[in-house]
């Protein structure tokens, strides 16, 4: 009674299987991994060679520093020496000895050791210099401390300086390392040039 025809209608199952593919395609490489924010980043900071003068006044030593940094004087033959394009001062401080050679020694390293909490080590290096008798130990802090180099250095009879660095920042060890690595050069510098007047 009813016949039915398909006359028009062909399926041509390679180019339907193609056509499917192509969206299944499509729709697996519009998925993507989640967006995620990229780390925190620095500047990088290059500073110019070092160039060192030789610094003397009313007090009982010389050194060599450099030249672009900025020196005050202090009182009692104290010294601040300052670094504006960096954020940091080297402090120095000048005691007289006077039988008190041990608690000066202690006191220093008093100082150093108290930033063992942030610090990821402390290296030390002696320094021994018999010719200008310059005696002393530098510290390197590495991590986040408050400073990332100290020294102290005296002749063991009269005369007995400590100096360490600050940066006017939060200390975040990564972001300062390139001005930690210029200024502790610029220190080891004024302590291996230091002489007794």
């Amino acid at each position: 009674m009813f016949n039915l025809k398909c006359t028009n209608i062909k399926y041509n199952y390679n180019t339907t299987a193609f056509v499917i593919g192509v969206l299944g395609l499509l729709m697996f490489s519009s998925c993507k991994d989640e967006v995620l924010p990229k780390p925190s980043s620095y500047l990088r900071l290059d500073y110019p060679m070092a160039e060192y003068a030789n610094f003397e006044n009313k007090c009982p030593f010389t050194f060599e520093m450099n030249s672009k940094a900025i020196i005050k004087g202090e009182k009692d033959c104290g010294f601040t020496i300052s670094y504006p394009k960096m954020k940091a001062t080297i402090y120095l401080t000048y005691k007289p000895v006077n039988n008190n050679l041990n608690n000066l020694l202690r006191d220093a390293q008093k100082l150093t050791f108290e930033h063992v909490i942030k610090a990821d080590d402390i290296l030390e290096q002696p320094y021994l210099n018999t010719e200008k008798k310059v005696y002393g130990m530098f510290y390197q802090v590495d991590g986040n401390a408050a400073t990332n180099s100290q020294f102290y250095v005296t002749d063991s009879t009269k005369h007995f300086i400590t100096g360490s660095v600050y940066f006017y920042a939060k200390p975040n060890f990564d972001s300062i390392m390139p001005a930690a690595s210029y200024i502790k050069n610029d220190m080891q510098r004024l302590m291996e040039t230091l002489t007794w007047k």
